[in-house]
């Protein structure tokens, strides 16, 4: 029996607000991060993903009161990053009520950070967060992708896939995907890298980066999938939007929750 797709509103946060831009550039304000949490719980999404965008770029710790608040809210899994550098940073975020932490730069400077905290807390904890776009020029890399960290703002010459199935192998539970060339764009998900992540890694993968519209979302689980994650869809877009989006998925085929 296939897994059911799960289907994932994203809460990008900055300065204790939900934002939202383009390519992670011209941010706009979305509401209260635990207003939101609290209405996407009832709406129906499966799992919250909650990001601090500007903590690694500001070197800015997580704001833990906004996770604990918003925890106190959601009766579903919270994952939460942007700013983890540490296990002691995962073991805070637990503390405060998150079910897994995400974790990009760190990891991206350090790999090693990965074993240290599946050793401590097991790989369902952790979410790696790859955020990959494709190669600009004076940059190459074996797969055409590369990874980027700071929110999308500074290229790594790394190769995406490559990351992918080395953060695989230490051990992380699942990666999340996004594709800063699609992110905020609206015009749908970015299937070859989706479709290109899924061939090198065999742990859940959930896509992000380019959602518009319920349409949209059907084509990221054919290309492999197991999760779907959006921001402005949700956001910005009508309240019954999370049913619409799993009754895309479903008539499409592909078991929802």
């Amino acid at each position: 029996m296939s897994v059911a797709i799960r289907v994932i509103p994203c809460l990008d946060v900055d300065a204790g607000r939900v934002v939202k831009g383009v390519q992670f550039e011209g941010l706009r304000d979305a509401g209260d991060p635990v207003e939101l949490a609290h209405r996407y719980d009832r709406a129906g999404a499966d799992e919250l993903t909650f990001l601090d965008v500007t903590a690694s770029s500001g070197n800015r710790a997580t704001t833990y009161d906004v996770v604990r608040r918003a925890a106190e809210e959601v009766f579903i899994p919270l994952t939460v990053g942007g700013g983890v550098r540490s296990a002691a940073d995962v073991d805070r975020l637990l503390r405060e009520g998150a079910d897994k932490a995400s974790i990009n730069t760190a990891a991206v400077d350090r790999p090693e950070v990965i074993d240290e905290i599946v050793t401590r807390f097991g790989s369902q904890v952790l979410t790696l967060s790859l955020d990959a776009r494709r190669v600009r020029e004076g940059t190459r890399t074996d797969s055409g992708f590369e990874v980027t960290t700071h929110g999308g703002r500074r290229g790594t010459g790394i190769d995406a896939l490559a990351w992918a199935r080395q953060a695989a192998e230490r051990g992380v539970g699942e990666i999340l995907l996004n594709s800063i060339d699609a992110d905020g764009t609206k015009d749908g998900f970015d299937l070859e890298l989706i479709a290109a992540v899924r061939a090198v890694v065999g742990i859940p993968l959930i896509a992000s980066g380019g959602a518009g519209a319920p349409e949209h979302f059907p084509p990221a689980v054919d290309a492999g999938a197991d999760a779907v994650l959006a921001a402005s869809v949700f956001h910005f877009g009508p309240d019954n939007a999370i049913a619409r989006v799993k009754a895309a998925i479903r008539a499409a085929g592909h078991p929802v929750r």
